[in-house]
């Protein structure tokens, strides 16, 4: 059984920083891509950050760079997002998400995602 879980959400005031992890068990994990998104009420799932399954390539959205970085330990099945200078605006519930397919690069559509956790809520006040 695929399992992902995060951790590290919470709430933060304006220019705070916070580190999300996400262990993942039940699949080779230094096979696939990884992959953070999130999401606010009423909107829909955004793509955030992405590693390759060799953590050479990483990719961040536009909104995110030079703010957000994304890692992993392939050797403890972890992939992290570290988050500094957070505004209100990266306000939302943060899920990793793991690639479907082996060995590819970084996708920024969650269609191509087979396996999510829960989620972890990130709060950031004005």
């Amino acid at each position: 059984q695929v399992q992902l879980v995060e951790s590290g959400g919470g709430l933060v005031q304006t220019g705070g920083s916070l580190r999300l992890s996400c262990v993942v068990s039940g699949r080779t994990f230094s096979s696939y891509a990884m992959a953070w998104f999130r999401q606010c009420p009423g909107k829909e799932r955004e793509f955030v950050a992405g590693i390759s399954w060799s953590g050479t390539y990483t990719r961040v959205t536009d909104s995110a760079k030079g703010r957000f970085t994304i890692s992993r330990d392939n050797a403890k099945s972890t992939v992290y997002l570290q988050m500094n200078s957070l505004k209100p605006e990266d306000t939302a519930v943060y899920y990793c998400a793991a690639a479907g397919d082996a060995f590819t690069l970084v996708s920024p559509s969650y269609t191509d995602y087979a396996d999510w956790g829960q989620g972890t809520q990130v709060a950031v006040s004005s």
